[in-house]
């Protein structure tokens, strides 16, 4: 049909030249839209000398020891887990900077994998804050290795990927930021024991307070084609250490995807400039298995773990062997140095910018004493904060959609109502870093 032949009650409305407006975007409300967090000047530099060349050394170099068994030998000095915790010792020592660097010692008694009574050792290397020492985040990977049988302290277990990978990322992580000053301490762990139960992150975790975030990097070696940017971060939602009262008041409110894990999640993938995607997985861990990250959500501290987003089961815990001309075995050849590399980037940028920001806002509170369309938020007023951000988002976003700066003050009432929206606070330094968002609870 041709215009000239449509009626005139068709002809009113064909639209024109002129593009009609845009609908208004659902909820609207006080504040501006989110933007990621952009990494400064010694942020950059930071992730520069990230140095691919030293996290291969560091592999290769752990893997020279046959076995990191925990049951295998602790005096040898060539082969076994004794002579691996020597050498990242010594290695962590070797650095110049601030680092203080110490063996954390512990006996484990006999349980289904450890079957006599055995000593794991944590090697830790711990940089202190300058300005909130009692603030701390940990970063770790493990360092001891099995092959097919749990129990087989005696045969190669090489364990390149898992989780050479991750103590070589967080080996090079603590020599780049060893110099450099931060607000909040940061400890780097390489822990033992993680094969036969989570026994060192256990320990470590019994012994801290003030854990405001932990990282564990558990097979974070290679990648498949067309994922060679992307890392998983598994974080749990409801609190593993929730308690039956915090139970009930989740459960009045909502909020079953806003754990201080989740809220640690959400820092990660807040940050920009580290050239990987952070894919977040809303879990605790992968079916069937478990990492160091758990100790430290079962005594209440935000944690998550990073690990590669396709794990190879062919080589995993496999025994080193040639079968039909087809090499087995978690060996150096089958990992990715440029991948390993970027994660330890990943986790670069986050450990500094958390330790280098305000801590996570404190005592977040949502007034529910008077029945209005507004909703009033109180928190604890931390000095070291410049200003603080009120967070706002739909209920069904997985992200803060919307934020509201403010200066140095402990409450805000918005123009918005809880009843439709999830709100968190967050803190800002003066240099413009963000801490990770506090979700509010009901308080009269």
């Amino acid at each position: 049909m041709t215009a000239a032949a449509m009626s005139p009650a068709v002809a009113a409305v064909t639209p024109t030249s002129a593009p009609a407006a845009a609908a208004p975007e659902w909820p609207t409300g006080p504040g501006r839209r989110t933007t990621p967090q952009r990494p400064d000047r010694e942020l950059r530099r930071v992730l520069t000398e990230i140095d691919q060349r030293r996290i291969e050394a560091s592999v290769r170099k752990l893997v020279s020891f046959g076995t990191r068994h925990t049951l295998s030998s602790q005096t040898d000095p060539v082969r076994g887990i004794g002579a691996a915790r020597d050498w990242i010792f010594q290695e962590l020592r070797s650095y110049p900077g601030e680092l203080a660097v110490e063996l954390q010692s512990f006996v484990q008694p006999p349980s289904p994998r450890i079957p006599v009574a055995t000593t794991i050792t944590n090697v830790l290397a711990t940089l202190r804050g300058s300005k909130d020492p009692s603030r701390i985040y940990v970063v770790s990977g493990h360092y001891d290795s099995r092959a097919s049988d749990p129990l087989d302290a005696v045969k190669d277990a090489p364990g390149a990927d898992d989780d050479a990978s991750g103590v070589a990322a967080v080996v090079e992580i603590a020599r780049v930021l060893a110099t450099r000053d931060v607000d909040a301490t940061i400890i780097f762990a390489a822990v033992a024991g993680e094969e036969q139960g989570l026994y060192g992150a256990a320990h470590l975790a019994s012994k801290l307070t003030g854990v405001q975030g932990m990282f564990t990097n558990d097979i974070v070696g290679a990648a498949p084609a067309g994922a060679r940017d992307v890392v998983r971060l598994f974080a749990e939602g409801v609190p593993t250490s929730e308690t039956p009262e915090q139970a009930a008041i989740r459960r009045s409110v909502g909020g079953e995807n806003d754990s201080p894990s989740r809220q640690l999640a959400r820092f990660v993938t807040d940050l920009a400039g580290t050239g990987m995607k952070v894919e977040v997985i809303h879990r605790r861990d992968r079916y069937l298995r478990g990492g160091d990250h758990i100790p430290f959500l079962e005594r209440g501290f935000p944690a998550a773990r990073f690990t590669e987003p396709h794990e190879d089961y062919a080589h995993q815990h496999q025994d080193v062997r040639v079968e039909n001309g087809v090499q087995y075995g978690d060996l150096p050849e089958f990992c990715d140095f440029g991948y390993m590399t970027r994660v330890a980037r990943v986790n670069a940028a986050v450990l500094w910018s958390l330790a280098t920001a305000p801590g996570t806002p404190r005592n977040v509170r949502i007034r529910t004493n008077r029945l209005t369309n507004e909703t009033d938020l109180v928190w604890d007023v931390d000095p070291a904060a410049a200003g603080y951000e009120v967070m706002w988002r739909p209920t069904d976003a997985a992200d803060w959609t919307h934020r509201i700066p403010l200066g140095p003050v402990g409450a805000r009432t918005v123009d918005l109502s809880k009843d439709n929206v999830f709100f968190g606070v967050r803190a800002i330094a003066a240099n413009g870093r963000r801490s990770p968002v506090a979700f509010p609870v009901p308080a009269p």
